[in-house]
């Protein structure tokens, strides 16, 4: 089948490797109908990788159809129409339940191959951006899609939509919220919609480039770039910042400047990749200010119950944020146009 394949810094290819088969009997293959290049697989992209391993298939935001099954699958049949979260899980210990898959016990435990449990981030657990995909534990791992939800919507609530509704909950948006969202990529941009699902009276949005701001406004947020941002919200807020504060841009200028956009005792929600190992927390900021820090990986599962019902009512459209449709035979000029920001790319969708 054909795959695109990480070989190193801006050399991701196009290659035939072999076809996915059963490993488990809880396996599934599904064929992908659609995948898409996310933020994290540019940072792949460009040499910031996850591990050391080159070789491997990318991507981890993907929907198809399952064509194969395991003897030990239960609940899911040739034919099913399936989403697949970015990160797989057992499915079957208490935070898996519960809806903490982040915290599986059998895929977060130490001795668990680092990794292994991300699709597409190194060859313990190939990625989707392919012809066809082994699903682990394919009766949790491989979700049914809604009837009223699309493929294109499907896809994005693999990783995007779901982290979207995460970082929200992170920040703390409640009704009445003055919101600032720091990134106005995919997972910002639908960030803004989630944040006037959630009750938000206005939404500002920070960013450096004008045609993601121009974007942003098209959203109903109030867009700003990163040097008129501070002096602008403390006017319009006469002084009271921000309730809630995401940052979503994966950097420390975009981290730093949070602290100074969130209001007393307010609240600061970290899901952009960021790729620093430290950071130099404003203390004496965070203790006079009385503010709350948080952030971590997304447990995608958790929020399709959330996210379902908006999409089917309309409210939410996460699709708007896709830019380009192309076919995965065209995925490595994907990459290198969503590398540049060519033609205005945002959000590509691969058709195998």
């Amino acid at each position: 089948m054909k795959a695109l394949v990480y070989r190193g810094p801006k050399a991701i290819e196009l290659e035939d490797v072999p076809d996915p088969s059963i490993a488990d009997e809880r396996d599934v293959i599904v064929e992908v109908k659609a995948c898409s290049i996310c933020g994290s697989d540019l940072h792949i992209f460009r040499g910031h990788t996850f591990t050391e391993d080159v070789g491997y298939c990318v991507g981890h935001e993907a929907v198809g159809e399952i064509v194969e099954v395991g003897k030990g699958v239960q609940n899911r049949k040739v034919g099913d129409r399936v989403m697949m979260p970015g990160a797989i899980c057992c499915g079957a210990c208490g935070p898996c339940l519960a809806g903490f898959v982040t915290r599986c016990v059998r895929t977060a435990r130490p001795d668990f191959a680092m990794y292994a449990n991300c699709y597409g981030i190194s060859s313990a657990l190939q990625g989707s951006q392919a012809q066809a995909l082994r699903v682990p534990n394919g009766d949790f791992n491989a979700h049914l899609i809604p009837d009223g939800v699309t493929t294109e919507q499907a896809v994005l609530m693999t990783d995007a939509a779901s982290t979207a509704w995460f970082g929200c909950e992170l920040a703390k948006v409640q009704p009445g919220a003055a919101v600032g969202i720091l990134g106005a990529g995919p997972i910002g941009l639908i960030a803004i919609e989630i944040s006037f699902v959630l009750g938000a009276s206005r939404v500002f949005v920070i960013d450096p480039v004008p045609e993601r701001r121009a974007m942003a406004e098209t959203f109903g947020a109030i867009a700003f770039s990163p040097d008129e941002a501070e002096e602008s919200i403390r006017e319009t807020t006469r002084g009271f910042m921000l309730d809630s504060v995401l940052e979503a841009a994966g950097s420390e200028a975009a981290l730093r400047q949070a602290f100074r956009l969130a209001g007393r005792e307010r609240t600061i929600g970290v899901i952009g990749v960021i790729g620093i190992q430290t950071f130099a927390l404003p203390f004496r900021r965070l203790m006079q200010q009385g503010l709350t820090l948080s952030g971590g990986p997304c447990p995608i599962p958790k929020f399709y119950p959330k996210l379902i019902p908006q999409i089917q009512q309309g409210r939410l459209r996460p699709e708007k944020v896709i830019t380009a449709r192309r076919p995965l035979t065209e995925g490595v000029q994907a990459y290198r146009d969503a590398d540049e920001r060519a033609n205005g790319t945002l959000k590509t969708i691969l058709i195998p």
